[in-house]
């Protein structure tokens, strides 16, 4: 496996209108994304661009979704996991299975389109780390 870029830090929150509030008027970002849904996760999503890398806010859809989960034990949100890009997701898989890691779940497509898994927090010390592929054209 090769360690990428940090693609973005994401963050869970109950009201992504109130975060964007904050980012843009407390720390002055400008290149704040429309906010779209993700079914397949069962979240909200909204990117926020800074010089080098991005914030993912994450608000739930209901009480199902696994960021839900999440505010219950932290309602005011916080900091939900953090992404790496990886060249190749499923050689990533495979050589992290291979180490011991728990990857939860199977690859599926995440919010920038490109396969995502994510690594448990026991094996990260005590981090979600979620790994993405490198989506075509990006930065190297």
């Amino acid at each position: 496996m090769q360690l990428g870029r940090l693609n973005h830090v994401g963050i869970a929150t109950p009201s992504i209108e109130k975060s964007i509030a904050i980012y843009r008027d407390l720390m002055g970002a400008t290149r704040i994304g429309a906010p779209f849904d993700l079914p397949a996760q069962g979240v909200k999503v909204c990117f926020i661009d800074t010089p080098n890398t991005q914030i993912e806010l994450i608000e739930p859809y209901d009480d199902s979704s696994p960021i839900a989960g999440f505010l219950r034990k932290n309602p005011a949100g916080g900091q939900h996991h953090v992404c790496f890009e990886v060249p190749d997701i499923h050689a990533a898989v495979a050589d992290l299975t291979a180490k011991g890691a728990t990857i939860l779940g199977e690859p599926r497509i995440g919010a920038h389109g490109t396969p995502i898994v994510f690594i448990h927090p026991r094996d990260m010390g005590g981090v979600l780390v979620e790994l993405m592929e490198t989506p075509t054209g990006d930065h190297d």
